[in-house]
């Protein structure tokens, strides 16, 4: 479970902030770097091609199971397209860039359909929230591979070369699920016959989307899912081009957003669950929300503090904290939503719409940081929590009220 967590989330910084930062060194303007934020627009629809991974069997790759096949087809997938990123010049040509860089999200993207499914399935109920809490550990191993890792492997060799290096990661995944066995649920899985194409789009797609949606005030909860993380969304293509423009190296950018705030980023996870626990979820996403629109805050101070080692230590800290106990309520919050029935599927619907503040409305941030300062620009993304908490609130409000109906019915 660490080694195909790795594998999971190794991809994102590719596409991201470390994609960002190369970019910036290659001329591109904070606008169009803003944009490119769209690459990953992909994971937002996963749910779109998850009941197919889900359902049907790839020709020759099933052979090694349905969950084995499509977990490597992805990742051989995932390594071509980031050679396809190494071998491009993005000031040249940014768009063969992007265009490379949407095969890999799409790649990724896939992965973590078919390794969420085959995480669930190799767990009993009891297992399922340690074998959670190991794949998250691989996820941010796999982020400081592709962040600290290819940000220190830059200040000795082209970006080039560095991505080049970084297309082995996919490698981990490979070796991972060419080693291990379909999960036991998965080995007594019969392919169902469909009887025409309505009838797997009816069994598939409609049926989990409409059990969902029976769900009281659904659309609702779909709304807070998207504007609950939207203040780090938005921040997070900009963060970047803020720490050069401060004047840090890439190998101090390493050190401390990447490497250093990894850590502090797992202890918030930690310490999220620890909340979560102690107060429950509802109650635990509001507190983790407002810690995460206080720290943003903390990058005004930053960007008066300019080239100061301790004070970027200081903010990333926190912000990761706050960040890490944020995505542990949220993952919680989520896994609660969905029924087992239809587990891949609806988790891939909600997980996508939680990423889709991140990358479609977050690529007007480099708009906005060329038309205001450091200081307005993280001051305006601070106050963006206020929406998801406002709706939580009332969320709350409506859970209250159904718990008294059913304790004393009218």
């Amino acid at each position: 479970m660490t080694c195909l967590g790795f594998s999971s989330g190794f991809p994102l910084f590719l596409v991201f902030s470390t994609l960002n930062l190369w970019l910036k060194d290659s001329g591109i303007s904070y606008a169009l770097i803003g944009v490119f934020s769209l690459v990953k627009t992909p994971y937002s629809f996963k749910w779109a091609w998850a009941p197919f991974i889900d359902r049907i069997k790839l020709p020759l790759f099933s052979r090694l199971g349905r969950r084995r096949g499509w977990a490597l087809f992805s990742q051989i997938f995932l390594m071509l397209a980031i050679l396809g990123m190494a071998a491009t010049d993005p000031g040249k040509t940014p768009m063969v860039m992007a265009f490379f860089a949407v095969l890999v999200v799409i790649a990724s993207a896939s992965q973590d359909i078919v390794l969420d499914a085959f995480r669930i399935e190799s767990f009993n109920n009891k297992e399922q929230g340690a074998g959670s809490a190991i794949f998250v550990l691989g996820y941010r191993l796999g982020l400081i591979f592709s962040g600290a890792g290819a940000l220190w492997l830059a200040s000795i060799m082209s970006w080039h070369h560095v991505y080049v290096i970084m297309s082995l990661g996919a490698l981990v995944g490979m070796v991972t699920i060419l080693c291990c066995k379909e999960p036991k649920k998965e080995q007594h899985y019969k392919e169902e016959k469909y009887k025409d194409f309505d009838d797997f789009l009816r069994t598939a797609v409609y049926e989990p989307f409409a059990d969902f949606m029976k769900r009281r005030h659904w659309g609702l909860i779909l709304l807070f899912i998207f504007l609950y993380r939207m203040s780090d969304a938005y921040m997070g293509p900009m963060a970047y081009p803020f720490y050069d423009d401060m004047g840090f190296t890439k190998a101090q950018i390493a050190y401390v957003s990447k490497l250093y705030g990894m850590i502090a980023t797992i202890l918030g996870g930690i310490v999220g669950g620890v909340v979560l626990n102690r107060i429950g979820i509802m109650k635990g996403l509001m507190v983790c929300g407002i810690l995460q629109g206080i720290t943003n805050l903390i990058f005004v101070i930053q960007a008066y503090a300019g080239n100061n080692i301790y004070v970027l230590m200081m903010t990333i800290s926190f912000d990761n904290i706050a960040g890490g106990m944020g995505v542990t309520a949220l993952v919680a919050y989520l896994s609660s939503l969905c029924n087992v029935a239809y587990t891949a599927t609806q988790y891939a619907l909600l997980s996508s719409l939680m990423s889709f503040a991140r990358d479609v409305f977050a690529a007007t941030s480099g708009y906005m940081a060329e038309l205001v300062s450091w200081p307005v620009f993280f001051l305006i993304t601070s106050f963006m929590v206020v929406p998801g908490l406002v709706l939580l609130w009332y969320l709350m409000k409506l859970e209250t009220h159904k718990i008294i109906l059913e304790k004393n019915p009218v």
